[in-house]
């Protein structure tokens, strides 16, 4: 990875914050964990089917909302100073993944320091692989559905909220419903689908390249 490339990322996240707009998916996300931790945690996995679940939709929400940030003129601007699609494409893609790994770390440490028992290494584990595997897919499914892909905000989200809603309640479908049914069926810790989300996010935002590139 260039220090090019960090740079643009650093300039996309600073962008997001400024806007602010980052905040609302954020805080829906810390109300629904804080619903879900309103009761005791018990033991693995607790909470964590709910909060995987969760986690899936907002970091799509997320993904938006970054890939989103500039108008399309601002864009092409930013694009030319980048040095082309791909860095700007990877420096979206990571400024939604940082945003990914301080939910992803929430989700899993909270219930753990407010279990009554230590959770066990292996369930720990597999709490961070389920969650992993939620954001990722939902950071794959922002990035198909935003800016270059879907140019129109509306589309975005309409497209981004129906197939997230259909593959959320799919208990086979992988990588999202097959992880969280190994979570709670005491499977072994589901490290296929987490790296099967981490290869739908880098295969979105080589779709997203080429579609730039044909623009």
């Amino acid at each position: 990875m260039t220090t090019r490339t960090l740079a643009v990322a650093r300039y996309v996240a600073a962008d997001v914050v400024r806007s602010q707009r980052v905040l609302i998916p954020v805080v829906v996300y810390g109300v629904a964990l804080a619903v879900v931790l309103s009761d005791s945690v018990g033991r693995p996995p607790g909470v964590w089917p709910a909060t995987a679940l969760a986690l899936y939709p907002t970091a799509a929400w997320l993904t938006l909302v970054v890939a989103n940030i500039e108008a399309p003129a601002q864009r092409l601007v930013t694009m030319a100073a980048a040095g082309g699609p791909v860095r700007l494409v990877t420096g979206t893609v990571l400024v939604a993944l940082a945003a990914d790994a301080v939910l992803v770390l929430l989700s899993v440490v909270v219930p753990v320091v407010r279990a009554a028992d230590p959770y066990p290494a292996e369930a720990v584990l597999s709490g961070v692989l389920v969650h992993v595997a939620a954001a990722t897919t939902g950071t794959a499914i922002g990035t198909l559905c935003a800016r270059p892909v879907v140019t129109r905000i509306g589309w975005s989200f309409l497209l981004a909220v129906s197939v997230v809603t259909v593959t959320a309640v799919q208990p086979w479908l992988p990588p999202v419903g097959s992880a969280v049914r190994a979570l709670t069926s005491d499977a072994p810790p589901p490290l296929g689908e987490a790296l099967l989300g981490l290869l739908f996010v880098a295969a979105a935002a080589a779709v997203a390249v080429v579609v730039d590139r044909r623009a």
